[in-house]
């Protein structure tokens, strides 16, 4: 049997659930998932491995217009995953009627690959308004293929994977057969404190933050780590750490708690909270943070 592999690239507006597809696809939370826009911040690759496929599938940032540099980088990420895509997946959802940025929007038009477009959060909608919805899209995008899905409840995913292996070219696997990402360690160490501060911080703390995590020792039983939050400013270290270091301590035990089931042994992690200005506008803070591509 003729083994396939190809690049799977999820790409829509920001919150439309594409890092939640993402992990129901590889089975692992490799994407942080809250209910605050811009939580993918970089392009992250989930590998899924069958005996005669491999799918790389990638999640990418939400599409906006950039407002600093962060932003700007963030878009390059979703650039690159038009250029070396096997099949497009583009995330809509229920009720939306355009992407936020045309030039994009015109290249899924116009994309010489497959496309498929997946209308989300069907649970939250009655089946006039899905089909109404589905119509709008079949004249916005002629050449996809839609799929209403749920990407939360499991509706139609089994269905949209097995669509997307069809599609696959017919190639020799990218990865080594026993990967499941192309991520280190650490890069889940800071997206899990990451999300931590997504879920419990207001405003403009959680994305002024970026997280380091500069120790990281594996031992038989246990995992020994330290990781730095990184904030633009001193009232907002203040903000972080919390009363008597409260708000600080909640991270610490909601991170330790998932890191123990991401990585399934003990986990002792140690958290610090740093002021480093106005990174997201330095291109080498920047660099050094992952976010530029050269």
């Amino acid at each position: 049997m003729a083994h396939k592999a190809g690049f799977v690239n999820i790409i829509g507006n920001p919150n439309v659930g594409k890092s939640t597809l993402m992990n129901a696809f590889v089975g692992e939370r490799l994407s942080i998932i809250t209910s605050k826009a811009q939580t993918t911040r970089h392009r992250i690759l989930g590998i899924v491995n069958g005996e005669d496929f491999q799918a790389v599938l990638s999640d990418t940032p939400g599409i906006i217009k950039p407002a600093y540099e962060l932003q700007a980088s963030m878009m390059d990420f979703v650039k690159s995953a038009f250029e070396d895509a096997d099949v497009l997946v583009y995330m809509v959802e229920i009720g939306e009627q355009n992407l936020k940025d045309e030039a994009f929007f015109r290249k899924i038009i116009h994309a010489d690959i497959p496309v498929l477009l997946l209308l989300n959060k069907i649970d939250k909608s009655h089946q006039e308004q899905l089909e109404s919805q589905v119509q709008l899209w079949k004249e916005k995008v002629p050449k996809a293929e839609i799929y209403p899905i749920s990407a939360l409840e499991g509706f139609n995913v089994a269905e949209v994977f097995s669509r997307i292996i069809e599609l696959l070219p017919e190639s020799p696997a990218f990865y080594p057969k026993d990967s499941l990402t192309d991520k280190p360690e650490r890069f889940f160490v800071n997206e899990i404190i990451r999300e931590k501060i997504l879920i419990h911080y207001k405003k403009e703390i959680p994305y002024s933050v970026e997280i380091e995590t500069e120790e990281f020792f594996e031992e038989e039983k246990i995992i020994r780590m330290r990781s730095v939050i990184m904030v633009e400013r001193d009232t907002q270290k203040g903000i972080i750490i919390g009363h008597k270091g409260n708000a600080l301590k909640r991270v610490g035990v909601e991170a330790r708690a998932d890191l123990e089931k991401f990585f399934g042994k003990q986990v002792h992690i140690e958290l610090y909270v740093k002021v480093n200005k106005n990174w997201r506008s330095n291109d080498r803070q920047l660099k050094r943070f992952g976010y530029s591509k050269d």
